[in-house]
């Protein structure tokens, strides 16, 4: 398994190796603070057991978009927002229960929220092409 990031990584899925984008959630990309914790925060996460993806869609890029479980108890997504380690994708997910986990994060300081102002990924990759 490859982790490209904190929302990407490529799993083997029965013969093929498809690339898995989470849902509902944005990790920093690399160059912005936190991106390194969010890549080893997943990486180990998806060490600790069986990983189950809940397909939700497919993107323009061929990824899987998925909830990913890991053991059947722990939702990756919801992890990743818990540690201040993502923000909600609002834009493709209007789920009010992980709209407050990222409140709380927020609230908390935790992760990424304790650096002051955080840039969003999705403005971050908006400034990188112009």
């Amino acid at each position: 398994m490859h982790v490209a990031d904190g929302d990407t990584f490529t799993l083997l899925i029965g013969k093929t190796q498809r690339r898995i984008r989470l849902h509902g959630v944005d990790c920093p990309e690399r160059g912005q603070p936190f991106n390194r914790q969010a890549t080893s925060f997943t990486k180990e996460l998806l060490s600790t057991g069986t990983i189950k993806v809940k397909e939700m869609d497919v993107d323009r890029y061929g990824r899987i978009v998925g909830i990913v479980y890991i053991s059947d108890t722990i939702n990756l997504n919801e992890r990743l927002l818990e540690a201040g380690l993502a923000w909600h994708y609002k834009a493709y997910d209007n789920n009010p229960f992980w709209a407050a986990k990222e409140l709380n994060a927020r609230d908390s300081g935790d992760g990424l929220w304790g650096e002051g102002k955080a840039v969003p990924p999705w403005n971050w990759r908006k400034g990188k092409r112009q």
